[in-house]
């Protein structure tokens, strides 16, 4: 997938033999009568009308309706929109394709980033919360899940690789604040982290475009996360006794982590660690958002974003944060008592 160009970068007149995303095809017919087809055809970096305009039933009812299909054909300018006149048309198989050419997905290095998540959680003391987590990091096949799941379909990390991004943010965040609380048990808030959202492997799928599986609008990303780590705690225990303290306390991480009731918690957050993990959480999801929403306003006036309803206001869109001096420059600079 490497040598494909990419929506953003055709032009008029470019030919094109390659693999788009295909949604809401339509087999319609010209004044004349003939049959043609209209659909969209998109990639990770934009969407293009196209047009088949010799087409038949027959080619049409082999289309996926939402899936990926090998097009063959020429870019035009039409009213000043591109176009993409298309000569041939048929379905691609999604296992056979790199996802991530057709659905945002995160710029960072996932594998740098997955070391580095493995390596905060190696320096866990407690042996009990460490076999548990070696336990998520040895199984394979939810890691290769965790590595690619979004964390969210639209408020915050929705891309491919968003869920590890935003863990790593935030395993990188406890990193530095959990010094500032040496009361605070940090194993279990590095745990928690790691495990808050876990369940999103199952809610969210990935296969053709970001969407709630059954059994995630079913159960849950909280509910599925506390299976998992039962089911986990349960084949410890079949060699080793998992403290019940430490069990509860972790599970009331994951059940009280988005801190209000109306937010989907069964619980409100009733421990130092659980309030840890849920405004480490909201920090971070809220300014990525915050972030992601000014980068990609395409609705808004002047400094201003449109209407974000998740958090009720507008953003405002001038570059405030660059300083001269970076952030991270003067609080090297700081010491204690100045």
């Amino acid at each position: 997938m490497s040598d494909r160009v990419c929506v953003n970068g055709l032009s008029a007149g470019d030919k094109i033999d390659q693999v788009f995303m295909i949604t809401q095809p339509i087999l319609r017919k010209t004044t004349r009568g003939d049959d043609y087809i209209a659909a969209f055809l998109s990639d990770a970096t934009g969407k293009l009308n196209s047009r088949m305009w010799q087409a038949s039933k027959e080619i049409y009812d082999g289309l996926p309706k939402e899936g990926f299909v090998q097009v063959k054909g020429k870019c035009e300018l039409y009213q000043g929109n591109m176009q993409l006149v298309v000569d041939r048309m048929s379905a691609v198989d999604p296992e056979t394709l790199d996802l991530s050419s057709f659905l945002p997905a995160t710029k960072q290095d996932v594998e740098v980033m997955f070391t580095r998540v493995a390596e905060i959680l190696g320096a866990i003391q407690d042996p009990h919360l460490q076999q548990l987590a070696q336990l998520f990091l040895n199984d394979e096949a939810k890691m290769t899940a965790f590595k690619k799941s979004p964390a969210a379909m639209q408020l915050h990390h929705a891309f491919l690789g968003g869920l590890l991004e935003h863990t790593h943010s935030l395993l990188e965040l406890a990193v530095r604040v959990m010094p500032h609380y040496p009361k605070l048990n940090s194993d279990l808030v590095v745990l928690g982290i790691f495990l808050h959202d876990m369940g999103k492997t199952i809610e969210l799928e990935c296969n053709i475009a970001i969407k709630y599986s059954d059994e995630g609008q079913l159960i849950g990303h909280i509910v599925q996360g506390i299976l998992m780590i039962e089911r986990k705690i349960d084949e410890i225990s079949q060699t080793t006794p998992f403290p019940k303290v430490l069990r509860d306390s972790l599970i009331h991480i994951i059940a009280s982590h988005h801190g209000l009731r109306e937010y989907g918690s069964p619980v409100l957050p009733a421990t130092p660690e659980a309030f840890a993990v849920h405004h480490l959480d909201n920090l971070d999801s809220k300014i990525e958002l915050a972030l992601s929403t000014i980068e990609n306003d395409t609705t808004g006036v002047g400094n201003w974003t449109g209407y974000v309803r998740s958090i009720e206001t507008r953003l405002y869109k001038p570059p405030v944060a660059e300083a001269p001096a970076k952030a991270q420059d003067v609080a090297g600079k700081l010491t204690l008592g100045q």
